[in-house]
């Protein structure tokens, strides 16, 4: 049994089309399916955008940090630590343990000084660290491995004005005892070689060397500051911080990846949460005019409504005829609004560059953004759920105006006819 019939649907399409008499209730109908469009397109966009930088921040983060670290409760440092690497690496899901050394420096070269973190790693753990180790050529892996030079970030190589090749300076923050006092930690290093992982905050701030070097310059002597563990999946976090806790002593305390960047991510998902309440309000004043457009519609077309009652159509039929009428727009701008928000994030860095190309403004700082490219992660889940509210809104909006038409009495309407 078809739900609407040939004659309704014929009715609901001419309505559509309004005569030039009534060119204003056609054009409340036109941005009606504007609003909606635009509503649908904005949202799948904006939350696509959120999900992509939420995916690649947090790709990026746990590339170049473990999903666990391992840190000494006294802050004094981890002590044995290739023992207890060697516990922690036999724990099921857990791919890679990294003994790692972390400190804060000035590096200066030709005259130009600025901050950096250091930090002091094997050069077999770069492989665990895949975007830095992707980042890399052969001869900079090499360079690294003879232990003696460090690898920088090339936002950082070109703030100091270095390059491959070259030497800095690098001054610890903490210092050692003379008999003329304490001085600052001072030493010469060479730039092995400058990675750029995509990624404001390590591109322009973290420089790697080797963990003995790194241990010396540093006087930690036989100490690491933290263990980095690499989990097979991000899921497996949660089993694997359980397993930890039972394996290392108590001396030493266990994060995972959250805890580092709760603020981070909790402004993520408060952002993203607002973006999407606000962002729904254009579907809903969207609705609202679809309402509009229907009730001066109805009114329009009393008389005919009346005629057709009059002629044996029933009040359902009625009703069924408006409501298809309101639910078209809502149907139409919500396709519209779906595919112009898909096409629009599967191209959204190209459409980004020809914008800044066109207004010569730059739209997307890395030093803001902390990426260097806008990323979009489309969730079909979430484009669903979009497309629903939408067609939900716009169903919701229909139903009052067409039952107003069903309640039209034929001999009221034709009274003074």
């Amino acid at each position: 049994m078809k739900i609407f019939t040939p004659v309704e649907r014929m009715l609901a399409m001419r309505y559509m089309r309004s005569r030039r008499s009534e060119g204003f209730i056609s054009v409340i109908a036109w941005f009606s399916l504007l609003g909606i469009a635009l509503g649908v397109a904005t949202l799948i966009i904006v939350m696509s955008v959120m999900n992509g930088f939420r995916v690649e921040l947090v790709g990026r983060i746990l590339g170049l940090n473990g999903h666990l670290a391992v840190y000494s409760s006294s802050g004094r440092g981890i002590t044995d630590f290739d023992p207890l690497s060697v516990r922690i690496a036999g724990i099921p899901g857990v791919v890679a343990v990294t003994p790692q050394v972390e400190g804060q420096v000035m590096a200066a070269s030709n005259g130009l000084t600025t901050g950096a973190v250091v930090r002091g790693v094997r050069w077999a753990d770069l492989a665990a660290r895949k975007p830095l180790w992707s980042a890399l050529d052969e001869t900079a892996i090499q360079n690294f491995k003879t232990g003696k030079q460090v690898l920088m970030g090339h936002r950082l190589a070109q703030t100091i004005g270095v390059g491959p090749g070259d030497s800095i300076t690098l001054v610890g923050a903490r210092g050692r005892s003379t008999p003329f006092g304490t001085l600052p930690q001072r030493r010469t290093f060479k730039v092995g070689g400058v990675f750029d992982v995509g990624m404001f905050e390590y591109d322009k701030s973290f420089i790697f060397m080797p963990l003995d070097a790194a241990q010396s310059f540093f006087g930690s002597d036989d100490r690491v500051t933290a263990l980095e563990i690499y989990a097979s999946d991000l899921i497996l976090t949660d089993v694997v911080r359980t397993n930890l806790t039972q394996t290392v002593p108590g001396s030493v305390r266990v994060n995972d990846w959250r805890d580092r960047n709760r603020s981070f991510l909790n402004a993520l998902a408060v952002e993203r949460n607002v973006m999407f309440l606000i962002l729904t309000l254009i579907i809903l004043v969207a609705a609202f005019n679809i309402i509009s457009s229907m009730i001066m519609l109805v009114r329009s077309k009393n008389n005919d409504i009346a005629v057709l009652r009059a002629m044996g159509g029933t009040s359902g039929g009625v009703m069924r005829v408006f409501f298809m009428t309101g639910a078209s727009i809502g149907v139409v701008g919500t396709v519209i609004g779906t595919l112009l928000g898909l096409g629009f994030c599967w191209n959204i860095d190209g459409i980004r560059m020809m914008i800044e190309n066109l207004t010569g403004s730059e739209l997307f700082a890395a030093e803001i953004y902390f990426l260097s490219t806008l990323p979009a992660e489309v969730n079909p889940r979430e484009v669903f759920s979009v497309i629903l509210m939408a067609l939900t809104l716009s169903f919701a909006a229909s139903i009052y105006p067409a039952w107003r038409a069903s309640r039209i009495a034929p001999a009221e309407a034709l009274r003074y006819e």
